[in-house]
């Protein structure tokens, strides 16, 4: 009998083999190896290659992580940098790295919530940073210091760091697309990138300022445009024409771009205000400018937010013809006290060292006197300003370097060499606290010759513990001081605080410190050091806290604790002296 065949298109009747199920085990046995899940090809690559440090070095979005993260480090010494002339480099780094933490932690709070185009908007947003910044620096005097520089940053330099460290988690999290069984899993990688933002941020501090100097290319916009175009380069998705706008205005009316259009476009602002600047350049030390007042008559040299000094313009009398120029602050004249001090030094070659230029008020005396001087300033472009602008003589001898690493470098044969030693340092309402410490006044003490007589520049608040610190260690190391401020102490109670000029007049030899009475030959043809030349306001020794330590080198935080809030007194009276405007469009 014939069988029966199955017909096209109809299932065989015949009984298939059911799938075996497979036996679940809650144990692994000796020898055989444990089940495993399905897994995609791209995990099982993962799991059968672990991945090293090299591997993750190789992957793009580490690479893209980690350079996001530089970008930022390096953008927020820059932010500081572009504050500093509005509001002065202490006060505006009071909170700063404060709110580079909270941007850090806003980043990591927002992981996932932000849309997936966010990366695209980091480009155009900091090619606008220089254009926000000088919209929000004309309301530093309503917001005032340090609230401007908070604000400020929150709406600029905060923002770019929170948007690059979203982005820099989010590349991390594609590479772990499933969740972490451990609750600390997934905040393992951003507590790494946090910690090479800090390390990459305190090392961009140093590099920024190596950078920064004369021309476009290393000035503070400059380098804003380039690090914009770096997050282009990263990110090349970004959005583009967003951008133009905002490079057009900084290149031709941001009056902060120091190129030739933009210096026009200040000039046509400050002359409104009867200013003109007649030059500008970024330096070692600051953003340096000269400025004149048309309607006083006085010119200026401006580092950041401070004056290094100033003259004024009107011409000499028929009946004094000065020999010097007329300073507008009193005591840079009351420095040149020096030379009233006795028993005058017994040479009769008389020689000067003076450490911090400005102007050269008190330098260009000394030379007038025929005192050979040698200049030792830490900033060409002031030498250069002071020569140009100032009328300093040429007949000088100077040295551009770190005062701290000359004196240091001093070696016996130069001991016991000046008759005179000015230290004028003060700029911008703080010093540079290495020239305070009891090591390189000891080392002034050594080029001092023993009838001498050094002169110490101090701006603080006398009320603060600060101002009975440096006191403290100057007196620890001269013999016989004697201190005096530049106006008259205000009455009790009239002030909140008591920011002046101090000078401090110290000998080597343990002998009262008296002045003789000027003669006209000392005034040099000059009204104002016919005025203020010999000193008259004297703070007495107990004035100040005898009593703690003194500022030694590597141990200066307890002065620079002190310095942001004498900063602070010093902005507000640098506000006094020249408008708003001036400070505002730098």
């Amino acid at each position: 009998m014939a069988k029966r065949q199955n017909k096209p298109g109809k299932q065989s009747r015949q009984p298939q083999p059911q799938p075996q199920p497979q036996p679940r085990e809650s144990h692994v046995t000796a020898g055989s190896p444990p089940s495993l899940p399905s897994l995609s090809p791209s995990v099982q690559t993962a799991t059968a290659k672990p991945r090293t440090v090299l591997t993750l070095l190789g992957d793009t979005r580490v690479q893209r992580a980690l350079q996001l993260i530089l970008l930022a480090a390096l953008y927020a010494p820059v932010s500081q940098l572009t504050l500093s002339p509005v509001y002065g480099a202490v006060p505006a780094g009071l909170y700063h790295r404060y709110g580079l933490t909270a941007a850090f932690l806003l980043a990591f709070a927002l992981r996932g919530y932000l849309p997936s185009w966010i990366s695209r908007a980091i480009t155009p947003f900091c090619f606008w940073i220089p254009t926000l910044q000088f919209f929000l620096f004309q309301f530093s005097s309503t917001l005032g210091n340090p609230l401007g520089p908070v604000v400020t940053e929150a709406l600029t330099c905060y923002p770019l760091v929170v948007l690059s460290v979203y982005v820099a988690i989010q590349c991390f999290d594609e590479l772990n697309p499933t969740p972490s069984d451990s609750s600390y899993g997934d905040s393992v990688p951003s507590m790494g990138l946090f910690v090479v933002f800090t390390m990459l941020q305190r090392a961009s501090r140093a590099f920024i300022s190596s950078m920064t100097g004369p021309g476009f290319l290393r000035s503070r916009i400059a380098l804003q445009l380039m690090i914009a175009s770096l997050y282009g380069m990263v990110l090349p998705k970004s959005l583009i024409w967003p951008c133009v706008p905002a490079i057009a205005f900084t290149m031709v009316a941001n009056p902060h771009c120091t190129l030739s259009r933009t210096s026009q476009v200040l000039n046509n602002t400050l002359a409104l205000y009867d200013y003109t600047l007649l030059e500008r350049r970024e330096s070692v030390t600051g953003y340096i400018s000269i400025l004149e007042d048309n309607q006083r008559g006085f010119r200026v040299m401006r580092c950041d937010h401070s004056l290094l000094g100033g003259e004024w313009k009107m011409p000499p009398s028929k009946k004094n013809q000065r020999k010097v120029g007329e300073p507008i602050y009193a005591v840079f004249t009351m420095l040149e006290a020096v030379r009233l001090v006795e028993p005058s030094s017994r040479n009769s070659e008389k020689t000067a060292l003076n450490i911090g230029l400005g102007i050269g008020t008190a330098p260009s005396a000394m030379i007038a006197h025929g005192v050979n001087t040698t200049i030792l300033e830490i900033d060409p472009v002031v030498h250069e300003f002071a020569v140009k602008y100032f009328a300093l003589p040429h007949n000088h001898s100077y040295l551009i370097g770190d005062a701290v690493a000359a004196v240091r470098n001093a070696n016996a044969s130069e001991a016991d060499s000046y008759d005179y030693i000015i230290h004028d340092v003060f700029t911008g309402g703080a010093e540079p606290v290495e020239l305070f410490t009891t090591e390189f006044l000891a080392g002034l003490h050594m080029l001092l010759r023993p009838d001498g007589v050094i002169a110490i520049n101090y701006a603080g608040d006398i009320t603060m513990p600060a101002s009975s610190l440096i006191y403290r260690t100057i007196t620890s190391v001269f013999a016989s001081c004697r201190t005096f401020r530049e106006d008259e102490a205000p009455a009790p109670g009239t002030k909140p605080d008591d920011f002046t000029n101090m000078v401090i007049f110290c000998r080597k030899e343990n002998m009262p410190i008296t002045f003789r009475r000027p003669i006209p030959a000392d005034y040099l043809g000059s009204g104002a050091r016919r005025e203020y030349l010999l000193p008259k306001y004297e703070i007495l020794p107990d004035a100040f806290e005898k009593t703690g330590p003194v500022l030694m080198s590597g141990k200066t935080g307890e002065l620079e604790k002190w310095q942001a809030k004498s900063a602070l007194g010093h902005w507000r009276v640098m506000r006094t002296v020249l408008p708003d405007v001036i400070w505002e469009n730098w």
